[in-house]
């Protein structure tokens, strides 16, 4: 199973950021076990960077992203990507564009906390919770 992790979530796992920490751990676990394939978008290391950075220093924001990227495999963004993006005219540009790269992996699932804002695309998005949830289901 291939699933896209979205800015939120991996910024809910590197700040510690609670209440959703757990079951972004959860994500991060079951990767991390091979169970399954977890990209963060090229875009979104970017992003996580610049945050982490605000809140911890720039040492600290390099250290999460390395430990992070050893786990979930960065995807490209191309110059496609981002024309694609901005031809579906979405309210958030982030997050057109975090779709067309799941629609490039194939992904099963976009994992966000913003569930909402991909309601217009065919890859379905699920928080964190939902997305252990389902894969508790596939397990039985």
């Amino acid at each position: 199973m291939t699933i896209l992790i979205d800015t939120n979530v991996a910024l809910d796992i590197l700040l510690n950021r609670q209440p959703w920490y757990t079951h972004a751990a959860l994500i991060f676990g079951l990767t991390q076990q091979k169970y399954i394939k977890s990209f963060i978008s090229a875009s979104t290391v970017t992003d996580i960077f610049y945050i982490s950075q605000k809140e911890h220093g720039k040492k600290a924001a390099r250290e999460a992203i390395k430990s992070l990227l050893q786990v979930f495999s960065p995807a490209t963004v191309t110059d496609s990507n981002i024309f694609q993006a901005l031809n579906l005219e979405w309210n958030d540009f982030e997050d057109s564009l975090q779709y067309v790269v799941g629609k490039t992996l194939l992904a099963d699932f976009i994992v966000t906390r913003n569930t909402q804002d991909f309601t217009s695309g065919s890859i379905p998005a699920v928080t964190p919770e939902q997305f252990i949830q389902t894969v508790t289901v596939i397990e039985k």
